[in-house]
């Protein structure tokens, strides 16, 4: 009785996982029941639904997530001199070691951005939000960073010679002393979309 039982469940499985919609039903409608002891009815049963979550589900949640999170466009090397980013949505998207001088990322979504040693002489960052970015060994000179989001921004490294920053929120960038000091000798303003003061942000005395 046991041998056969177990032959049973033996086919059983076999026939599960080469074809699992037709198990899944077989299964469902009871026609499977009769040869199979109940808790192995039962652990086929699981079985079967697992194999209809995988084959039914997880691609709909995959197409799913696709739709609504494209993979993040790259711009790593490239020569982005002048390019006009206005108001984009470039979530995650990558621009190491690009030149972006004269750039214009004005109100341009950038959280989580790579930007990694990068130039942005001159470039445009008016009101855009960088949380979460990784902005470390940038060249800032005479860039616009008054009311943009650098919250949580790694900045170690990034300099900003004649850079202007009212407005800007730092609050927990992570950067060093020297840079914050930097920072606070010319900090002020209040960012419009997070309402906190440039030097609170910084944490200027």
């Amino acid at each position: 009785m046991l041998k056969g039982s177990v032959s049973n469940v033996i086919i059983g499985l076999t026939t599960a996982f080469t074809n699992p919609i037709t198990t899944a039903a077989s299964i469902a409608a009871g026609k499977l029941v009769t040869a199979i002891p109940g808790t192995m009815l039962a652990v086929m049963q699981l079985a079967a639904f697992l194999l209809a979550l995988t084959i039914f589900i997880l691609p709909r949640a995959a197409q799913a997530q696709s739709k609504y999170y494209p993979p993040p466009l790259s711009f790593s090397n490239a020569e982005l001199t002048r390019r006009d980013f206005s108001g984009q949505t470039l979530r995650a998207a990558e621009f190491s070691n690009a030149n972006m001088d004269l750039t214009n990322f004005s109100n341009a979504d950038l959280r989580g951005a790579i930007m990694s040693a990068s130039v942005m002489t001159q470039a445009n960052l008016h009101g855009a939000n960088l949380t979460n970015a990784m902005i470390d060994q940038i060249k800032f000179t005479k860039a616009d960073l008054s009311d943009a989001i650098l919250v949580e921004t790694i900045l170690l490294r990034s300099t900003f010679d004649e850079a202007d920053i009212t407005g800007a929120d730092f609050t927990d960038a992570i950067m060093d002393g020297a840079q914050v000091k930097e920072l606070c000798s010319k900090a002020s303003g209040i960012n419009s979309q997070t309402g906190i003061s440039t030097r609170d942000s910084l944490g200027c005395r």
